[in-house]
């Protein structure tokens, strides 16, 4: 008899264990703007190591994969470029002007190779060989904006005088380990999550 009495007593228990249960089931499919825009910033935060965990490419790391792509860069100037100029002989018809048209050239092929790398793919080759990606402050690709600072304003500083090649150094001894470049346009170069 007491055995019925457990049962009996049980059932309303057990009942609304399974309806809250289902509330909290129902409560879990129905979308939640604050949990998907929490879910969205863990993702990003995963994504570009932005949390305490995020790793900042040291110097070497990052002259070594420009290294990378000046050399490819080189390699495909005297591949495509090159022939073009003396096929169309323009090397004769500019004369003394030849040198100053082929650094324009050279100088547009550089800066579009790295903005449009850097834009769409947050690194650019030689920066994806050595696992690094350039992103934001809050760790997203980098907008127009951003790219154009950084690669067009920037560059050009380091570039224009070849003294102020030594003001890459700074990224050796800052703590996010940010060029001059990095600094203008609020970039910073990391290790990609593999």
């Amino acid at each position: 008899m007491e055995q019925g009495m457990i049962n009996r007593g049980s059932r309303p228990r057990r009942s609304r264990i399974l309806q809250q249960r289902k509330k909290r089931q129902e409560r879990s499919l129905q979308p939640n703007r604050e949990s998907e825009s929490l879910n969205r910033q863990e993702e990003i935060e995963l994504e570009t190591h932005y949390t305490k965990e995020r790793h900042y490419a040291g110097f070497w790391m990052r002259f070594w994969a420009f290294s990378l792509d000046a050399l490819m860069l080189l390699s495909l100037r005297w591949l495509l470029i090159g022939p073009i100029l003396n096929l169309t002989d323009l090397r004769y018809a500019l004369g003394g002007m030849y040198g100053f048209f082929d650094l324009v050239v050279s100088a547009v092929f550089f800066f579009a190779y790295f903005a449009l790398m850097t834009k769409f793919y947050g690194a650019t080759i030689g920066k994806m060989v050595f696992g690094l990606r350039v992103v934001s402050k809050e760790g997203d690709l980098l907008s127009w904006r951003e790219v154009i600072f950084r690669e067009g304003v920037g560059r050009v500083l380091h570039q224009s005088f070849a003294l102020l090649y030594i003001l890459y150094i700074t990224v050796a001894f800052t703590s996010t380990k940010q060029g001059l470049h990095d600094m203008i346009a609020d970039s910073y170069v990391i290790y990609e999550k593999r």
